[in-house]
């Protein structure tokens, strides 16, 4: 089954995003449209220290009105490439620079109602800095054990997807002795 988008026609376009109708022609000839969020894609950013520590953010969240307990991230702004941009973000967010840097892999946020792909990336080899937060983010950055984290995560006080999955990619990494 291949289906193409046939048609798209934007609704309305933000600064980080666009929602657009497209529109898909069934193999029968009929049409079906959805609504989808453009989005040119993010980085999540793991930084984990020598003693395996890792870095979380504490990220006010407007559109749930919580605290969210976060890896850093940001959103691509191309042509800047998805590395440069989750070096800048982790400096930006935690005051960390990371003295080596490698992808942990891809995955799609909700590719039910939007196309943006996040790059997941291992930081290690930490320097302190201060952070440099945007306008409006309003980020606290806390350490923890690594234990401390998957407690985290069996009580669902760590609910944020992307480090969800930017976890369990680095942990099957490490399990398999890739990092």
């Amino acid at each position: 089954m291949s289906h193409h988008i046939h048609r798209r026609e934007s609704l309305w376009k933000a600064e980080r995003f666009e929602i657009e109708r497209r529109t898909i022609l069934l193999n029968d000839g009929e049409e079906h449209s959805r609504e989808v969020i453009q989005h040119p894609g993010a980085v999540v950013i793991l930084p984990v220290f020598g003693d395996g520590r890792i870095c979380l953010i504490r990220n006010y969240r407007m559109a749930i009105d919580v605290n969210l307990l976060e890896l850093p991230a940001g959103t691509l702004e191309p042509p800047e490439p998805p590395i440069a941009t989750a070096e800048r973000e982790l400096r930006e967010e935690t005051g960390y620079s990371c003295g080596s840097i490698i992808s942990l892999g891809e995955f799609f946020m909700s590719p039910g109602i939007l196309n943006e792909k996040m790059h997941a990336f291992l930081a290690r080899d930490l320097t302190a800095g201060n952070p440099a937060l945007e306008a409006g983010e309003l980020i606290e950055r806390e350490i923890f054990s690594e234990s401390e984290v998957r407690e985290k995560i069996t009580t669902g006080e760590l609910q944020d997807s992307k480090t969800l999955s930017a976890l369990l990619l680095y942990w099957q990494h490490r399990k398999a002795g890739e990092v």
